[in-house]
C-alpha cells in the first residue's frame, strides 16, 4: 500500500520532469532560432561581399575610360574647368551661422512672452495641492 508521503514524491518528480523538458524543448527552438539567424547573418555577409567585388570591378579606372569613349558622343562629356571649383571658404554661411532677421526676433520675443503667460496661468492657487 502506498502512503501519502510516496504518492507527493511521485507527483513531484512527475512535475520536475515535465519542467525540465519544457526548459529543454524551449532551449532546443532558441537553439534553432540562434543557428537560423546565423545563416541569415551569413548569406548578408556573403552579399555584401559580392556588391562590394561587384562595386570594385565596375568602378575600375579603365573599364570607365574605356566606357566615355564608347559613349563620348552620347554623354558629351568634358572636362571641368578650374573655375567651377569652389573651396570651403567660398561657399555660402550655413542658416545656423547666420544671425537673426527681425522677424525671428519677433517671433522669439512672441514665444517667451506666450510662455510667460502660460507659467503664470499655471500658477493659480487651488488649494488641492501643497507646492
Amino acid at each position: 500500500m502506498l502512503r501519502t508521503l510516496d504518492i507527493v514524491l511521485i507527483v513531484i518528480m512527475t512535475a520536475a520532469a515535465t519542467v525540465t523538458y519544457t526548459i529543454k524543448h524551449k532551449a532546443e527552438n532558441k537553439l534553432e532560432e540562434v543557428r537560423r539567424l546565423d545563416a541569415a547573418i551569413k548569406l548578408e555577409e556573403d552579399t555584401i561581399d559580392l556588391l562590394k567585388a561587384d562595386w570594385a570591378l565596375l568602378t575600375q579606372p579603365n573599364r570607365l575610360e574605356r566606357l566615355v569613349t564608347v559613349f563620348a558622343a552620347d554623354l558629351q562629356l568634358a572636362p571641368t574647368p578650374s573655375t567651377q571649383l569652389a573651396r570651403p571658404e567660398e561657399l555660402p554661411m550655413l542658416r545656423a551661422d547666420l544671425p537673426p532677421s527681425e522677424e525671428d526676433k519677433k517671433a522669439t520675443e512672441q514665444a517667451a512672452d506666450n510662455i510667460a503667460a502660460v507659467i503664470e496661468a499655471d500658477n493659480i492657487a487651488t488649494g488641492s495641492v501643497a507646492r
